[in-house]
């Protein structure tokens, strides 16, 4: 072999490292979660482990966009599980809600569970959270994902310049991040929870958020049903994963065959993709005063997920993710 071939060789081994390294590198995500009322949350968050141990993300932050108290100590307990004991935390300090889980598995985990955070206030708000987070990342490279209300990026895209950035809050996010997943709305038409119960931050973030949003609808989750080989497995032992489900399912009729795993889906396709399971349909959500949702097909700069086929798949994928152990 010639001195040339050689070295054209050698130019496209090097090409082919640098591409690895860059289909290689983690996605950075910051989840944001109501962590209850529902238990969903619960295997959303384990998701998002099972990925950051496969090396598919980095997790920058766990937020809460409720504040009951305990729920910064149910994240701790989460995080400390999958062995990320440190991964910071941010709850709201103004108005915010307050709902928590009827089924009192956020009780159980923190009884039974070890975790350093013991009180909300031993946090930083969440806004301010956020904005030191962002700023401290490398220009649209953060992708968002929520699972709950819409009350912490409607603040963040609201608050000023600050000594972690020059930038409002919109401007913060257009440079920072490339897009948000967020678990909101009811497609085509309808009333969520996620978005009608803080229809203010719901409304002020549909109408401003400057980068893409996809959303993964209540008619997406509500055909899949996981938790049922979580809580029959007899090889995971002491997991808080496996105590919020255990408790919760045998609760309501309606979760004998599992719970309906809207948040999950949401985490899967931030972290995924949405091609193996789904499309995607441009357009824009329209939202009345009381979150009453509509989806306009003319709109731009938004797009939820439309299923390829049944959703048997991708229950059995998620099913498999929330049996993840740490650091496996």
């Amino acid at each position: 072999m010639s001195s040339k071939s050689i070295s054209i060789l050698l130019v496209f081994f090097f090409i082919s490292l640098i591409s690895y390294a860059q289909s290689t590198n983690p996605a950075k995500v910051i989840f944001d979660t109501d962590m209850g009322p529902d238990y969903d949350d619960v295997g959303a968050i384990a998701l998002l482990h099972a990925f950051a141990d496969q090396g598919k993300v980095e997790i920058l932050a766990t937020m809460a966009s409720t504040k009951y108290e305990g729920v910064a100590g149910v994240l701790n307990v989460l995080n400390t599980y999958f062995l990320r004991e440190d991964l910071p935390i941010g709850v709201p300090t103004g108005n915010a809600i307050t709902k928590r889980d009827w089924q009192h598995w956020t009780d159980t985990l923190l009884a039974k569970h070890p975790h350093q955070i013991l009180s909300n206030s031993e946090v930083p708000d969440a806004v301010e959270l956020y904005r030191r987070l962002l700023a401290e990342q490398p220009d649209g490279s953060v992708t968002l994902i929520t699972v709950g209300f819409f009350t912490n990026i409607s603040n963040l895209l609201q608050s000023e310049a600050d000594e972690y950035s020059p930038l409002d809050g919109i401007e913060l996010v257009k440079k920072k991040v490339s897009k948000m997943v967020s678990m909101a709305g009811y497609f085509p038409e309808g009333s969520e929870f996620n978005v009608n119960q803080d229809p203010e931050a719901s409304i002020y973030v549909v109408e401003n958020f400057p980068k893409p949003i996809i959303f993964s609808g209540f008619e997406i989750g509500k055909q899949i049903h996981t938790g049922i080989p979580l809580i029959t497995n007899s090889n995971i032992e002491n997991s808080p994963v496996k105590d919020a489900f255990s408790i919760a399912i045998p609760m309501a009729e309606e979760d004998k065959n599992g719970r309906m795993s809207w948040d999950q889906t949401a985490v899967y396709v931030a972290c995924l993709g949405y091609e193996k399971f789904f499309t995607l349909e441009e357009g824009k959500m329209s939202l009345a005063e009381n979150g009453y949702n509509t989806w306009d097909k003319s709109g731009k700069g938004q797009y939820k997920l439309v299923e390829k086929s049944n959703m048997m798949d991708i229950e059995s994928e998620i099913n498999f993710l929330m049996m993840h152990l740490p650091g496996k």
